[in-house]
């Protein structure tokens, strides 16, 4: 997600007995995570329509990276397990297809991750709906497997994508912003949603372009040139930009 400032714009066992359970649900009833936002409905980043939330903070810092508005962990918002549910419950009733988390670095807050996942599995299998869910980190697979307490923060994921953004390997793969980031399913339904797009090539990105509070928020994975390319056709349009989130 790139964010522009207008004047006038990276994605589980069942506990045993009743003390573990227990121990589990109240764990996951004080978690909060730090957010920049939430929206929907998202087409951009996963199939169909789904909720997106974008975790703050990032230490990863990738060159050209197009979101640094999500860099600074004191940025965002805290957003409460039960006020995710409440959202993520809404959007189910509304039909949503899925749930998309991306950053910042998810990662960073591994808990806080976790329980959320763990919150939106237990809302869709109580509203009966196959809603899959997706999250995109920029930690590398060998780095997941050399911290696996971190990585376990994915456990509830149905579908991860993984891998730095680089630049200087832009990529025609759908939802993954340059060739080396990997798109790996987790679980039957993570298989059944995903398996049709794993080498899947759009002829063209589908980007979301959002307009609020004197911001132009631009969401999906664009390609080489499609930013610049936005930012003109808005300073034609009148709009005039102090900043842009892609630049330093």
């Amino acid at each position: 997600m790139a964010g522009l400032s207008a004047d006038g714009g990276t994605p589980a066992a069942a506990a045993a007995g009743v003390a573990a359970g227990a121990a589990a649900e109240a764990a996951t009833s004080t978690a909060a995570a730090l957010v920049g936002q939430v929206y929907r409905p998202v087409t951009s980043l996963g199939p169909g329509r789904r909720l997106g939330v974008w975790f703050q903070g990032c230490t990863l810092a990738c060159p050209g990276c197009m979101s640094r508005h999500t860099w600074e962990a004191t940025g965002g918002r805290e957003l409460t397990v039960e006020r995710f549910a409440a959202l993520w419950r809404a959007a189910l009733a509304d039909g949503l297809d899925g749930l998309t988390v991306s950053g910042g670095e998810p990662l960073e807050q591994p808990a806080a991750l976790a329980a959320l996942l763990a919150a939106a599995d237990a809302e869709r299998r109580r509203a009966g709906r196959p809603a899959d869910l997706l999250v995109y980190t920029g930690w590398e697979p060998e780095e997941l497997a050399a911290d696996p307490a971190t990585a376990a923060a994915l456990d509830g994921a149905d579908a991860v994508i993984t891998g730095r953004y680089r630049a200087g390997q832009p990529t025609e793969l759908a939802w993954r912003g340059s060739a080396n980031q990997r798109l790996t399913t987790r679980t039957a339904l993570g298989r059944e949603r995903y398996a049709p797009y794993l080498d899947h090539r759009p002829e063209r990105p589908e980007l979301q372009v959002r307009v609020s509070e004197g911001e132009v928020r631009v969401i999906g994975v664009p390609r080489p040139g499609d930013l610049g390319r936005i930012e003109r056709d808005l300073v034609r349009r009148g709009v005039t930009l102090r900043e842009t989130s892609w630049r330093p």
